[in-house]
């Protein structure tokens, strides 16, 4: 099992390419179900999840060529050779729930285990299998097993879900595509990668409209084709990369930032005294010296501050002059970061979905343990400004998001090296 040892190394200078986002990736290779012509994704992150993810569509019969360390991933799924998807599978990242969809519209029936993932909540698929309902599938589940069947086929219905939920506006919009008539999502997510995901669909031949709104409608076809598509920059990659340079200080530009998807996080920089410029090729992120100044937040859906930077955004205002109040109103269990940055001298007092934390003038170096995938980054901001060496072990969550973590942070400075336990 590898960990990270992180020697504090004072400011970040220099310039990090921002890698193809996760969260957008792994629904986009799962659109190739949908089509039996060849979908082609440019700018693939090579992470744990994306790399199961093709483990799981070449059991299914999908043709994956991806060589390890190229980022040009060719998806065919002309022919499936099972509907089925396993909990040997499915188990090791929950996104791999949404290839039911797809194979549901595609094949009129799927049976894929409950998912697995992080445990950072409860995050049930009600929301989802009650859309697909509503489009006319029968669903039962047994043994752990969601089995789905539409032998006539799925139908175009309105659906409204209680919130914004983002994976099951993906995996809806997936599945309407190949239904008879319009679906229409309403209360849905607005997430920059829920825009992505759409624009590649139409390309394929959906037709798609509202994506990045609250209310999306998609008109079902027969088919769907082949298509090359360039996955979208990571913005929560851009997020945790800014916050870094913020906490150590110094100059970086983020090549390839998602600048518009990115304003909360942005406008929270720049509150606490953070530079962050948008140029022409990404996103310039300046500090200069003196103690950062405490800043609130709020996570909540997009164009809100996401809650996937929110542990990043504490790593940040650990050492800020003040005290700031971070609110987590997205999941449930998303604290467990608390316990490993108090375990550097951070001090953090929870309550409820409150984490109250007051800066302190410095950090200092411990053994700490990662407990999920951006709890994992965000010790690593504070190792990168605490005193001493700092070691995090359980870096394989880290794996799952961060694309040649050490090495991006290294060419700029950061002393961060991987070793094995």
């Amino acid at each position: 099992m590898d960990k990270l040892v992180i020697t504090g190394n004072g400011p970040l200078k220099g310039e990090i390419l921002i890698s193809g986002a996760k969260n957008s990736a792994l629904k986009l290779m799962v659109a190739c179900l949908l089509t039996d012509e060849p979908l082609v994704l440019s700018r693939m992150p090579n992470l744990a999840d994306t790399r199961f993810l093709s483990e799981l569509l070449a059991s299914l019969g999908v043709e994956v060529y991806w060589p390890r360390g190229e980022n040009t991933c060719h998806l065919n799924a002309a022919t499936l050779k099972t509907t089925i998807a396993p909990y040997e599978q499915v188990r090791k990242m929950r996104a791999s729930f949404n290839v039911l969809g797809p194979l549901l519209a595609r094949e009129g029936h799927a049976t894929v285990s409950l998912p697995g993932g992080c445990a950072i909540g409860a995050r049930p698929v009600d929301l989802h299998l009650q859309a697909f309902e509503a489009m006319g599938a029968d669903i039962v589940i047994e043994e752990g097993y969601v089995k789905a069947a539409a032998i006539r086929g799925l139908k175009g219905a309105e659906i409204e879900f209680p919130f914004p939920s983002v994976g099951a506006t993906e995996h809806t919009m997936l599945t309407a595509t190949l239904a008879k008539g319009v679906t229409t999502i309403k209360n849905a997510a607005c997430e920059p990668e829920i825009e992505d995901l759409a624009d590649c669909l139409n390309a394929m031949g959906a037709k798609i409209s509202g994506a990045g709104t609250s209310t999306i409608e998609i008109e079902g076809v027969s088919k769907l084709n082949g298509h090359k598509h360039l996955v979208m920059a990571d913005r929560i990659e851009a997020g945790t990369y800014a916050m870094a340079v913020a906490a150590t200080g110094g100059d970086v530009l983020l090549r390839d930032a998602p600048v518009e998807g990115l304003s909360a996080m942005i406008e929270s920089l720049e509150k606490a005294g953070v530079s962050a410029m948008p140029e022409e090729s990404g996103l310039r992120i300046q500090r200069a010296e003196g103690r950062l100044k405490p800043v609130d937040i709020n996570t909540a859906p997009h164009p809100g501050f996401p809650t996937d930077l929110q542990a990043q955004f504490m790593a940040l205002m650990t050492t800020a002059d003040g005290e700031s109040t971070i609110r987590e109103n997205i999941f449930e269990n998303r604290f467990m970061h608390v316990p490993e940055l108090s375990r550097l001298g951070a001090k953090i007092q929870v309550k409820g979905n409150e984490a109250i934390v007051t800066g302190v003038d410095e950090l200092k170096a411990a053994p700490v343990m990662a407990t999920d995938l951006r709890a994992s980054v965000s010790l690593v901001i504070a190792g990168l400004v605490a005193t001493g060496t700092t070691t995090v072990s359980r870096v394989y969550h880290l794996d799952r998001g961060f694309e040649r973590l050490e090495e991006k942070l290294e060419a700029c400075g950061g002393k961060v090296i991987r070793e094995t336990e």
